[in-house]
């Protein structure tokens, strides 16, 4: 199967973080996912622009940040300095969001939008030839180790299809909730890229769990 897999370091372990870094290096792992909270648009505070900077001097894989914060315009050109390769703004976050992801892209990062759980699909209709990515959140926003919202399932079904009936060539994301049990039926529904966090730095054996989810037998 032909999808990446995006590890999610907000449940990694930040003591020994460079550790978890180089692990993720050494594995199957296609992009580093970086949860970045504010405390304001979700109850919940993770990290700022050091622990980035900090994180793309160690990865050897693309930095794939997630902003879920408040006024995300006024960082954009700060979080692609810090080392952002994909950076993913929440649709509520961005009062002109054609602009958001212009901007994000003009500076050479590739620009996604998320939706959350009560979102429909249809407010992305207008904004997808000028993106390369959504983001469909499967659980709320603000917390690791949550449980995937079943009605995930319709909404990534009409993304689906509402991608593919004008051709864009747009990526679906998919973040929370995401483990081995679940992990092929996302794909096979039309999910192109798998953000897992608690599932990978849970496990006794973290670089073979990246490698089941990326193969998927």
């Amino acid at each position: 199967m032909n999808h990446l897999v995006s590890p999610s370091i907000l449940t990694a372990d930040f003591g020994n973080l460079e550790k978890e870094i180089k692990m993720l290096n050494g594995s199957l792992a296609d992009w580093i996912h970086l949860d970045i909270m504010d405390g304001v648009y979700v109850p919940n505070i993770s990290f700022g622009f050091p622990v980035i900077e900090k994180v793309k001097m160690i990865s050897s894989k693309p930095l794939d940040v997630h902003l879920m914060i408040a006024d995300a315009d006024r960082y954009i050109k700060r979080f692609r300095e810090a080392g952002a390769d994909i950076l993913t703004v929440h649709y509520e976050s961005c009062i002109h969001l054609n602009r958001t992801v212009t901007e994000i892209r003009s500076l050479g990062m590739k620009a996604g939008v998320a939706l959350n759980p009560h979102n429909p699909v249809w407010l992305l209709k207008n904004i997808l030839p000028y993106i390369d990515m959504v983001l469909i959140m499967t659980v709320n926003p603000g917390y690791g180790g949550q449980i995937f919202i079943e009605e995930s399932w319709n909404k990534i079904k009409e993304m689906k299809e509402m991608i593919d009936e004008k051709g864009y060539n747009v990526l679906i994301q998919v973040d929370g909730g995401v483990d081995l049990s679940n992990a092929r039926k996302l794909v096979e529904a039309g999910v192109n890229v798998l953000v897992v966090g608690n599932t990978v730095f849970s496990s006794s054996d973290p670089q073979g769990t990246i490698a089941a989810l990326k193969r998927l037998d």
